[in-house]
C-alpha cells in the first residue's frame, strides 16, 4: 500500500505541476525535500541517543519487570483464555511493559515470544485465537509513556515546550487503547470475527521474525533474573518512596493551585516559621480556574514527567548498584543505528511530500477534503498524516517534518502540536499484524483488523478534541 502511495504523490505532483506550469519547482522540491531529511536526521541523532541511553538504564535496572508486575492482574483480565502461569501470559505482560516505556527493541521480540507461546495454545492452527486477537489489540494501540520522535522533532524546529504533548499524546492513546480492547472483546463473539484475511509473508521475513523470537526468549530470560541479580543499595525504598511522593505533590501543586494555596496556609499554622504569605494569598487565573480537573492533570504531567523520568531512570539504575554512565552510553549508541534505519524513508518521503506540495497537490487535496473534515471538526492539514500512519511510521514522520517546517503552522501551532499528538497515539497496524501473525503462520485473523482500525480511527479524533480542550 505504501508503495502505491508513494508512486501516488509523486506522479500527481508532475501531472498537476505540469497544469499549473511550475514543474521546474517541483523537480527543485524533490532535492530540498532531501535535504531537509539530511538535516532532520542529523538532529534526531542527538535526542535519539538522549532517550535510548536512558532506556537502557530502565532495562538494566528491572523497571520492565517491576512494570510487568503492576499490569499483571489486569491482563489476566484481558486473557482469560491463557492460564495465569504459563509462558505467554508472563511474554505479553514484558511485551506491554517494554512498549509503555517505549523500548521496541525488546517490545518486538517479546511480542513475537508471545505469539508463538499463544499458538502452543492454539487448537485450530492457521486461525487466531481470542488471545492472539487482544495481542494485536494492544500492539497496535499501545500505551507509550514518552513519544521520543515527536519530542526530537519539536526540539529541532525550537518549539517552545515540546513536553507539553506528553500529556495529550499519552491521554489520546488511551483512549484509542480502550476502544481497541472494548471493540476485541465485543467482536470476539460476533460472527464478525470469522472474516477470514490472508496476510502474505515471504521466507526472508520468516527467518527474521524467528531471530527475533529467539531473540525475544532471551530477553524474557534476562528480565526474569534481574531482581535476583541485582542488590538494592540500603534505604532504597525511602529515598524511591520520598521521590514518588515529591513528584505526587508536584503535579497535585502545580494542577491545582488553591489546593497548594490551602495547604501552604494549614503548614503556617502549624508552623509559624514556614509560613509564606505569598503562597497563601496566591490568587488561582481565571484561565486555569476554569479547566476541567482532568485537563489540569494533563498539562500538570506534561510539564512534569520528562524531567523526573530523566531523574528516576538513572536513580532507580543507580539503586541497583547499576554503572550508571557506562550503560547510559552503551544504550546511546544505538541512536545511530536507529537514524540509520529510519533515514532512508525519511528522504523518500519528504521528496514526495515537498513534491506534491509545491504543484499544489495539498492545498487542493485540503479543499476537497475539507467539508467533511469540516463536519467533524478535523483539520484537514492532519488528514494525510492519519491515513499513512497505519502503514508506516517513518512516512507519517516526514509529513509531520513538513508540517513543522512550514512557516505557516511552525513547532507552537495548535495544528501542528494535534499532528504531534497524532503520531505519538497511534501505531503502524497492518506492519504490526503482518508480521506477528506472520511468525505463527496465522492466515485468518478474525476480528484482528478492524480493532486495529478503530483505535487508527479513534486515537486521531481523540487527539484533536483533547489538543483542542488542554492546548487551545
Amino acid at each position: 500500500m505504501l508503495n502505491y502511495i508513494w508512486l501516488a504523490l509523486i506522479a500527481l505532483a508532475v501531472l498537476i505541476g505540469g497544469l499549473n506550469g511550475n514543474l521546474s519547482a517541483v523537480g527543485d522540491s524533490a532535492v530540498d525535500g532531501a535535504k531537509t531529511a539530511v538535516t532532520l536526521a542529523t538532529t534526531l541523532v542527538a535526542v535519539m541517543t538522549m532517550w535510548l541511553g536512558l532506556m537502557r538504564l530502565a532495562d538494566k535496572a528491572g523497571l520492565v519487570k517491576l512494570l510487568g508486575r503492576l499490569i499483571k492482574p489486569i491482563l489476566i483480565l484481558l486473557f482469560p483464555d491463557v492460564p495465569p502461569n504459563h509462558p505467554a501470559l508472563g511474554s505479553i505482560t514484558l511485551n506491554v511493559a517494554a512498549n509503555i516505556l517505549g523500548l521496541n527493541n525488546a517490545a518486538t521480540p517479546l511480542g513475537l515470544r508471545a505469539m508463538n507461546e499463544l499458538e502452543s495454545l492454539n487448537q485450530n492452527p492457521g486461525v487466531a485465537t481470542n488471545a492472539m486477537c487482544m495481542l494485536l489489540a494492544i500492539n497496535t494501540s499501545g500505551i507509550t509513556l514518552i513519544p521520543v520522535s515527536v519530542l526530537a522533532l519539536l526540539a529541532a524546529y525550537h518549539g517552545t515546550d515540546p513536553t507539553r504533548i506528553i500529556g495529550t499524546s499519552l491521554a489520546a492513546t488511551t483512549v484509542a487503547h480502550l476502544f481497541a480492547i472494548g471493540t476485541c472483546k465485543l467482536l470476539e463473539r460476533t460472527r464478525w470475527s470469522r472474516r477470514q484475511l490472508d496476510l502474505p509473508i515471504d521466507s526472508r521475513q520468516v527467518r527474521e521474525i524467528h531471530a527475533e523470537a529467539v531473540e525475544g526468549a532471551q530477553v524474557e530470560q534476562k528480565a526474569a533474573l534481574a531482581d535476583a541479580s541485582l542488590p538494592w543499595m540500603p534505604g532504597s525504598r525511602w529515598i524511591l518512596a520520598a521521590f514518588f511522593g515529591l513528584f505526587a505533590g508536584l503535579v497535585l501543586g502545580l494542577a491545582f493551585p488553591e489546593l497548594a494555596r490551602w495547604f501552604a496556609a494549614r503548614l503556617g499554622e502549624l508552623i509559624p516559621s514556614f509560613a509564606n504569605p505569598a503562597a497563601t494569598n496566591q490568587v488561582v487565573p481565571p484561565e486555569v480556574a476554569k479547566k476541567f480537573f482532568l485537563w489540569r492533570l494533563v498539562e500538570a504531567l506534561s510539564t512534569l514527567v520528562l524531567p523526573w523520568l530523566i531523574l528516576l531512570f538513572p536513580l532507580y539504575a543507580a539503586l541497583r548498584r547499576i554503572p550508571v554512565y557506562e550503560e547510559f552510553v552503551d544504550g546511546a549508541k544505538e541512536g545511530f543505528h536507529v537514524i540509520l534505519r529510519v533515514f532512508p524513508y525519511m528522504v523518500g518521503m519528504l521528496m514526495a511530500v515537498f513534491m506534491f506540495k509545491t504543484a499544489g497537490g495539498l492545498d487542493l487535496f485540503r479543499a476537497i477534503i475539507s467539508p467533511i473534515t469540516n463536519l467533524i471538526h478535523f483539520p484537514a492539514e492532519l488528514v494525510p498524516m492519519a491515513v499513512i500512519r497505519p502503514f508506516s511510521a517513518p512516512a507519517a514522520l516526514g509529513f509531520l517534518a513538513d508540517l513543522i517546517k512550514d512557516p505557516h503552522y511552525g513547532p507552537n501551532n495548535l495544528i501542528t502540536l494535534m499532528g504531534c499528538t497524532l503520531y505519538g497515539c497511534s501505531e503502524t497496524t497492518f506492519y504490526v499484524i503482518a508480521v506477528y501473525f506472520g511468525s505463527v503462520g496465522v492466515r485468518k485473523t478474525r476480528h484482528a483488523i478492524p480493532a486495529g482500525i478503530v483505535a487508527d480511527i479513534v486515537g486521531p479524533i481523540a487527539a484533536v478534541i483533547i489538543c483542542r480542550a488542554v492546548l487551545g
